[in-house]
This record gives structure tokens, sequence and C-alpha cells, in this order.
């Protein structure tokens, strides 16, 4: 099946956008009222000096429309000047309208008198009227590349009430600000500035919806910044909000990462940034900026520095303008970039699907949100598995219909599908696809168990639940002994997973066999995987819910969910190019449209690692086409090969 890879394409010469969200040291937030010239094109050039292209900059909301129908044209000739000086420095620069939250705190005009943004409409109105005032200044200055109309608005319109807006309003209040955009002649890609922390991508329903809004938005932009109990887990957490975000088809730019270096050591700053855009950029992001330029120690007494102060220190550069780990980092990637043509390449194609059920994004009658939170870790867990597995995997949502050209269907710890695809399932199998599931009985007793017809038919056995009892594993670690070949699993080897979950979903499936093969029992005996031939493919049976017990384990990756992922990729004929059997290394292709194909090799290990990888060619040096056959990769580090 063909991966996400759409890239913007509308100005070749600050594309792939690869920047820097911008606030000047000078003041922060409020840098328009006190603006230096001077100070911005030095910071500017720090910027450019490493590689970077663009900027996303922001109209201080409260600053640049200080009463109802008035702009503030002093603070837009700084504007103006700002503009220039990206053209001077030969960069773009992405600017955002309603900016009223930034870096832990809201800032209202002070004429909006706690009116509604998405509902009142006057103030829908003034925020459009806004929006095209601003677009007509600076719609033809060279310097622009594209448009946002917010900066995280759900954090800044309702989501923390009791009622958030429906999808319906924002929806409506997106048209109208896009469409202000575009009334006023703004030609270049617009977004929404949301970070995409809708029901899509995160089961959370803020009122934003990536497929409502697609219609007027050009590009997805996900904001990342969450946090995780496992690092490989952490490293691929903006990967797998990139591969959800793209639920529309549009390129997918990862508008805001980043961590405050209070909070890390300098190094593991450049390890977080170096994992981050390499994991992305395979994971199908074509564009990055980083949070944020540059560090604010001289503003630690103004808001939000004085009761936020970790937000001093998010900058690529310090106070001084001097480059951080994190910009090293950067200049870096713009090599990798280069050297690969990377505005050329796609990911390669996939052999096998990770399944989002719809139940992440639709709220179906007395289905329940808590659901989804178990969902998302659970895709996100079988994610990092298949990584450590080098399988190359595409989503396929299930809202959409499955997709149909994939030869393994991984559906982990899924507890609950539609009929559609329950049926849609049975056929592929039928017609010579290898289904996976891994039982799971749901992290709350409503409805405990699986939440589809015919489990017993799919998987060829009878399953011995009691009604509404979840059977409980009393281990703390299950050895799953495969007592026949599997893949590359030989009969009598032991894969162990270490056992977590509530009291409803540490659970396991008691089933028997009926025309399904026991291929590997637990330690007393029951059977932990079934494999049942049906037509020209077959459906493989998880008993354990085994990526959900890893998502609610720290520290566990690399567990051994990856040499199950890796059987079944052997079992159903999916080719993996490059394998390099060590689940600290990952594997990855992306593919030129000249033909030539590009494999990144990333490192999950805090030490050195030696890997010979396994081919379907031969591996060469990507900058002197020396022939590689080993591979030295340094702690957590990153290698680019050309695979002939």
């Amino acid at each position: 099946m063909r991966r996400h890879s759409a890239h913007l394409t509308h100005d070749s010469a600050v594309l792939p956008w690869l920047g820097a969200n911008f606030w000047s040291r000078s003041g922060g937030p409020l840098m328009w009222r006190d603006y230096e010239p001077k100070t911005v094109r030095e910071e500017l050039a720090v910027l450019r000096e490493h590689g970077l292209n663009m900027t996303r900059s922001f109209f201080y909301w409260p600053d640049f429309h200080p009463e109802p129908h008035r702009i503030d044209e002093e603070l837009c000739e700084r504007f103006r000047d700002f503009l220039d000086a990206h053209t001077e420095a030969g960069m773009g620069t992405v600017p955002t309208f309603i900016v009223g939250h930034m870096s832990g705190e809201n800032w209202d005009p002070a004429w909006r008198g706690g009116r509604d943004l998405y509902e009142d409409v006057w103030m829908v109105g003034r925020q459009a009227w806004f929006v095209s005032q601003m677009t007509r200044r600076f719609k033809d200055h060279p310097a622009v590349t594209g448009w946002l109309i917010t900066n995280e608005m759900p954090g800044y319109g309702r989501i923390y009430q009791v009622d958030p807006p429906s999808s319906d309003v924002v929806t409506a209040w997106a048209q109208a600000m896009c469409n202000a955009v575009r009334a006023a002649g703004g030609t270049q890609p617009v977004s929404l500035g949301d970070g995409a922390w809708g029901i899509e991508v995160t089961g959370r329903d803020n009122g934003f919806s990536l497929r409502d809004t697609a219609e007027y938005v050009d590009f997805v932009g996900p904001h990342v910044y969450r946090s995780d109990t496992d690092r490989p887990r952490q490293h691929y957490r903006a990967a797998f909000e990139c591969e959800l975000a793209a639920v529309t088809g549009q390129p997918v730019v990862l508008e805001e990462f980043g961590l405050s270096t209070d909070t890390v050591s300098a190094e593991n700053a450049g390890v977080y940034y170096r994992q981050t855009l390499h994991n992305s950029l395979l994971g199908g992001a074509t564009g990055w900026v980083a949070w944020n330029n540059t560090d604010y120690d001289d503003l630690w007494d103004r808001s939000p520095y004085d009761h936020h102060p970790f937000e001093m220190h998010f900058g690529i550069t310090d106070s001084t303008g001097a480059p951080k780990a994190p910009l090293v980092e950067l200049a870096a990637f713009v090599e990798v970039l280069e050297q690969v043509d990377f505005a050329r390449c796609r990911r390669s194609d996939a052999g096998a699907a990770l399944v989002v059920p719809a139940f992440l994004e639709r709220g179906y009658p007395y289905s329940r949100p808590a659901d989804r939170p178990l969902i998302f870790t659970s895709l996100h867990q079988g994610y990092v598995a298949a990584r450590a597995a080098d399988l190359a995997v595409g989503l396929t949502r299930e809202a959409d219909g499955i997709s149909e050209d994939a030869s393994l269907y991984l559906l982990p710890a899924t507890r609950q599908l539609t009929t559609r695809t329950r049926r849609a399932l049975a056929r592929r199998a039928a017609e010579g696809a290898t289904v996976y599931l891994s039982f799971c009985s749901g992290e709350h007793p409503g409805t405990r168990g699986p939440w589809f017809d015919d489990l017993d038919g799919l998987f060829g056995v009878e399953m011995q639940l009691s009604y509404g009892v979840a059977e409980p594993i009393e281990d703390d670690v299950l050895e799953m002994t495969f007592t026949k070949d599997f893949g590359g699993i030989r009969a009598g080897e032991t894969l162990r997973f270490p056992v977590a979950g509530n009291e409803d979903s540490r659970a396991y499936l008691p089933v028997e066999a009926r025309d399904a093969e026991v291929v590997a029992v637990d330690a007393h005996g029951r059977p932990a995987l079934l494999s049942r031939a049906t037509g020209l493919g077959r459906t493989v049976l998880a008993t354990y819910p085994l990526e959900h017990m890893a998502a609610r384990t720290a520290h566990v990756n690399p567990e051994q969910t990856h040499r199950l992922y890796a059987a079944l990729a052997e079992v159903a004929g999916v080719a993996r190019p490059v394998t390099v059997g060590s689940p600290y290394v990952s594997a990855d292709v992306l593919v030129h449209e000249d033909g030539r194909r590009f494999v990144w090799l990333v490192s999950q290990s805090g030490q050195e690692v030696a890997v010979r990888p396994e081919t379907d060619g031969t591996l060469h040096d990507a900058g002197t086409g020396e022939p590689v056959t080993d591979v030295t990769l340094d702690p957590y580090g990153v290698r680019i090969l050309e695979l002939r």
C-alpha cells in the first residue's frame, strides 16, 4: 500500500520548510512594542547559517488589533521590516493571525469582553476582518510563504470548559477564517495552527476535525510535546502523530516540536531533536518548524516566563544567539535533506497495514470516550514494535474502509470493530492476506471482552469467557512458547512479555481451538497464539493484549512483540528490503523519483551499536558511493545509505 508522503510544492526556494517558530529575544510575545531590527537580523542570520529556510511568525493579537475596527499601523510597518529581513536572509515566514494563546498563557484584546470566539457572530466577524486586513497588507511580500489562522486555538477557545465547541461550529469558524485569507488575495498555503489535537489524532473531541476542515486548508500541522514512560515510544511519538494526522491526504508539517533545556541535558536535547526529525520524516512529515528560535533570559520578570520559567529555554539558540544542541541537529538534518534531494522523495510502499479502529474518531451511540486512550496507546506501541521489526506499515482507517492492497493487517489489542470491517478482514484473509489481532478486554467494566461479531468464526476458536468476568492474568511475565515453527520463530522458542494493565485489561482470552492450529502456548499450556488457514490466507489470534501490556509498562522497549511482527511479515510474504537483526536499530526506505533508494538506520540504543544489514541489493555510502557492509551507529545515532 502507498504510504502518505505529500509535499508542499508552491515555493521551491523555501521548501521543504525547515525552520523555527520565532519571537525575538528582545521581547518575546511583546517584541513588536520595542522592535529591534538589528537584533532580529542577527537572530535570522544564525538560523540561516545553520541551513534553516523559514520561520513561523506571530501577530500578537492584543497589540496588532487594539480596537475592534482598527489595526495598529506602526506595528504593521515593523512587521514589514521583519519580512524584509527575511528576504535579505533568503528566508520565508508563515505569519499567524489570531495569537491570543502563547506559552502557557492566554491574552485577549481589551475589547473582547468575554465574547465567544466561535459562536458570537460579531466576534467571528472581527476575527475574519483582522485576518483579511493583515492578508491584504502582506500577501504580496516575497517572504510570506504560508499562513496560519491561530496559535493553538483549542487552548484559547473553550477546550478546558465543560462545553467544548461542536465540530460544526468550529468548522464554520475555520471556513470563515480561511475564506478571509482567500478573499483578501492570499494565495499561499493556509492552515489552522490548531496543533492537530482533534479526535482523528488524539481520540479527544475538541471540536477541531481534520476531516471536516480539510476543504479549507492546504496542510496539517501537528504540535507534539507529550511525554512518555519509555524512550523509544517517546522518540516515535511525533512520527506516530504525523501518521495519524495524514488522515486527509494533505501534506503534514510538524509545525511545533521541541523541549526546554531546563528539563533535559544538552546531550539529550540533541538526541530528542535528532530522533524526532528523522523518525517524523519516516512517518510522513515533509516540513519541520521547531519551538523555538531563542531563549529569553532577559525576560524572566515578564509573563509568561515569570510563572512558566521553563518556557524561557525552549530556544535552539541561547539568549546571546549561540547555537544549542538542537540547532546543531537541525543543521545536520538540512545536509541529509539536501543529500537525498528530499523534495523529490517519497516513502517506499508498505505490505503491512496498521488498522485504526473507527472508535478512535467516531462517537458511536453508547460507545465510551474511555476506550479511545487504549486505542491510541495500543496503536502507538504496535507502531514502535513494527519499527523494531524493520516492518514498514501504512495506517488504514476503518472509518474509510480498510485498504485492499495490504498483505498483512495488524490489529494490536483491538477490542472494537464494526461489522463491515469484520467481514472485510475475513474476505481479505480468504483472498490471501494475513490478519492478526491480539485480544483485549478493555480498560473499563462496561461490555467487557470483544465488541465485534463472531470472533470464533474469524479465528477458528471457541471462546470460553464467562459473562461480564475478565479472566485475570496472574503471572507477572507472559511466557509464550512456540509449539510449531512460525515465520522466523522456531518451535521450542519462548518469547517473554511483561504483564500490565488494570483489573479490566489485565486479562486473557480463554479459547479452545476448532479449525485453528495452536502455534504457541502460555506457561500453563493454554493457547496463546493460534493460526487459522482460510482460503488463500490466514487469521492469527493472540489471546493476550501484548501491545496494550507493553504500552502500560515503563522502559519496556524493545520488547518481544517485534519478533512476532517479523514472523507475521514472513508468514504473510511481506517484503522487507532491509532488515537489521537488532531491535535497537530500525530500517526504512525512501524512494527518489529517479529510482534511487535511500535507507535510514535509526538506533534506539544508548550504546554504540554495530550491525550488518541484510538487503535485497547492496548498500553504499550516500555521499561517496563506496560499498558498505557493516555499520556502526553512535548512541541514538542515524545513518543514511543508498540501496542499489
